[in-house]
């Protein structure tokens, strides 16, 4: 009879959560057995490659800026951390900027993030209706209060950087496995394996449930109740009839419609809706943005009347219906089971200080940056983190 094989750490999900905290788990402490479980290795499906690959500065929360702060830290040398051996990763990090711009009754709560970002370091610029419109002459700015301009901010190859972080991770020593895992198993008030749909358990006393969209249906086999549900995003590859001077910042219009340049000429362009369906559905729809999304855009771009649909996509969304944040570390009822889930849409630019946060915290290596904030606790006790403005 085999002997299973027991881990240190058991990480299900190896997007960029997964990876991230796999790489920072070996790199911390040599030696630590860890194995993560994926279950497509392509990523097809994947909220970490179906995104828009975008990072700023623009919160209004200070925990997330400053998560923000580390994910620049890192990008800007990824490139040289991240090789193995004389294979260095290329993720095509583009500073182009996040521009929001924002109405009248936005105002106070637009200058309060503003004021915040400044006070933390952060490089944000206040921008007039007018500045913008000098900037981007195809803006059509009336009617618009004000506008915030990151200059840092911009967008990268996500599927490089996930790529990058599995590849350093399994180069140190983690494991990466393809299943899926389907329960979590529990004894006395502790985690005490997984077990996968081929049958196999993976003996831990330790997991991190890194899942996404899919983590609340697995921690409910340990009975843990989480406020996480998959939401379907759709994003639209388009080409104008009328190009842009220079690339275009992300912009972001007050009823969450947002778009940026993409190499090739392209405009991808989103919005999230309160109509948006739960579950796991990744078809996209044209009419979507022709009945819906096109008569804002216009709106906005009246130069963009006549444009093409190139391609569309969907993904998921892994939304924490208590507040939109992060959910992160160990659940207060279950020694050994740690989460990272609830990104609610900016998972992947949390993924290089969620990483290290939760291998501090399982390591018990001093905190590099405190983001107890966001602890499981406030789940059990309803208790929603409160974020006015940018979100």
């Amino acid at each position: 009879m085999t002997e299973k094989r027991s881990f240190d750490v058991v990480i299900t999900g190896g997007g960029i959560m997964g990876s991230s905290t796999a790489y920072h788990l070996v790199k911390m402490a040599p030696g630590l057995k860890v194995v993560v479980v994926e279950r497509d290795p392509t990523y097809a499906r994947a909220s970490t490659t179906l995104s828009m690959s975008n990072v700023r500065i623009q919160f209004s929360l200070k925990e997330n800026i400053q998560i923000s702060q580390v994910a620049f830290e890192v990008l800007e040398r990824f490139e040289d951390e991240m090789a193995v051996g004389d294979r260095r990763p290329r993720i095509f990090f583009r500073r182009e900027g996040n521009l929001f711009l924002h109405a009248e009754g936005g105002l106070e709560a637009a200058r309060r993030a503003f004021e915040l970002q400044r006070r933390l370091g952060c490089r944000v610029e206040w921008w007039s209706p007018q500045e913008v419109r000098a900037r981007y002459p195809l803006y059509e700015t009336e009617g618009y209060a004000a506008a915030t301009f990151g200059p840092d901010d911009g967008h990268f190859d996500a599927y490089a950087v996930l790529m990058a972080y599995r590849g350093k991770a399994k180069s140190l020593g983690a494991e990466f496995v393809t299943g899926e895992a389907v329960r979590i198993q529990t004894r006395k008030g502790r985690v005490e394996a997984v077990a996968l749909e081929s049958g196999e358990v993976l003996p831990t006393s330790c997991v991190v449930n890194c899942g996404g969209a899919w983590a609340a249906d697995l921690a409910a086999t340990a009975g843990v109740k989480l406020p996480v549900i998959p939401v379907k995003r759709q994003v639209f590859a388009l080409d104008t009839a009328v190009k842009p001077e220079g690339p275009l910042p992300l912009t972001v219009l007050p009823s969450g419609l947002y778009f940026r340049s993409e190499t090739g000429g392209l405009i991808l362009l989103g919005k999230s809706l309160a109509e948006d369906p739960v579950g796991f559905d990744f078809r996209w729809e044209e009419k979507r943005f022709t009945e819906i999304l096109w008569p804002e855009l216009v709106e906005f771009v009246p130069a963009w009347d006549r444009l093409k649909i190139v391609r569309g996509w969907a993904g998921l969304y892994d939304v924490n219906t208590l507040d939109g944040n992060a959910i992160l570390g160990e659940w207060p009822e279950l020694k050994g089971l740690y989460l990272a889930t609830g990104f609610s849409g900016h998972g992947l630019q949390q993924g290089p200080a969620v990483g290290r946060y939760l291998a501090e915290r399982i390591t018990g290596a001093p905190l590099s940056l405190d983001l107890s904030l966001f602890g499981p606790q406030r789940i059990l006790e309803n208790r929603p983190l409160s974020e006015g403005g940018i979100v």
